[in-house]
């Protein structure tokens, strides 16, 4: 073949169309994307709770990073700062004690199980008391007062009164007792609220106040205190 002819040919297979095309990318990465995306490629791939996790931790090594690098020395600054915040967290827990689950603020003196007579907190009290139960003897006996103390019309009942508010409307009407009263409500809040713990003796200083009132005599409105004996 002369090169004339070679030249000749060559050029009725180019008018013929016959150059490879290569592919364009588009379709490319769509058969690669379809390739990729057969479970045979993902058996070892992290579950989403473990992807979440990573996540998470990612988000606070860069919090503590962006602490570090603010904080004064760096990370050795950021370690000292911890430590003084934990240590200052492990002194209020220790000078404040555990959370107490009561509140002041609703049924603060008689307890969720409904409303009871002074009789049965008096019973609960001796039943406490018999089993060397002291906080709870204290408690029920000053519920005791404060119902009884409602019972004769002494006390408005009032749902949430606290000990505290009984002791002080009760002197009102009951002069002769209002420091044994507030003593006996500081009794009954050491150990509801503050954590302490009473003894035979804090229980025995209630009862005899308890028994001590239920034979008082009111000072009523327009009174004074020399009428009434």
């Amino acid at each position: 073949m002369s090169g004339a002819g070679g030249i000749t040919t060559a050029r009725q297979g180019i008018a013929a169309g016959d150059i490879p095309v290569d592919t364009s990318r588009l379709p490319a990465r769509e058969a690669a994307e379809s390739e990729l995306s057969k479970p045979m490629y993902h058996e070892n791939d992290p579950n989403i709770v473990q992807r979440a996790l990573n996540q998470f931790w990612d988000w606070v090594a860069g919090v503590f990073d962006a602490a570090a690098g603010a904080a004064p020395g760096g990370p050795a600054g950021l370690a000292v700062l911890v430590v003084i915040v934990v240590g200052l967290a492990a002194a209020l827990w220790w000078r404040l004690g555990t959370p107490q689950g009561s509140s002041r603020s609703a049924d603060a003196l008689f307890d969720s199980t409904g409303p009871r007579s002074a009789a049965q907190h008096r019973a609960a009290a001796e039943a406490h008391a018999a089993a060397l139960r002291w906080n709870e003897a204290v408690q029920e006996r000053m519920r005791a007062i404060v119902r009884s103390l409602e019972e004769r019309a002494l006390l408005d009942p009032r749902p949430g009164r606290t000990a505290d508010e009984a002791a002080a409307e009760a002197g009102r009407t009951l002069p002769e007792h209002t420091a044994r009263l507030r003593a006996a409500a500081r009794s009954f809040d050491d150990v509801t609220y503050g954590g302490r713990t009473a003894d035979q003796s804090a229980y025995l200083s209630l009862r005899i106040l308890d028994l001590e009132l239920d034979e008082a005599k009111p000072l009523l409105p327009g009174t004074s205190r020399g009428a009434t004996g």
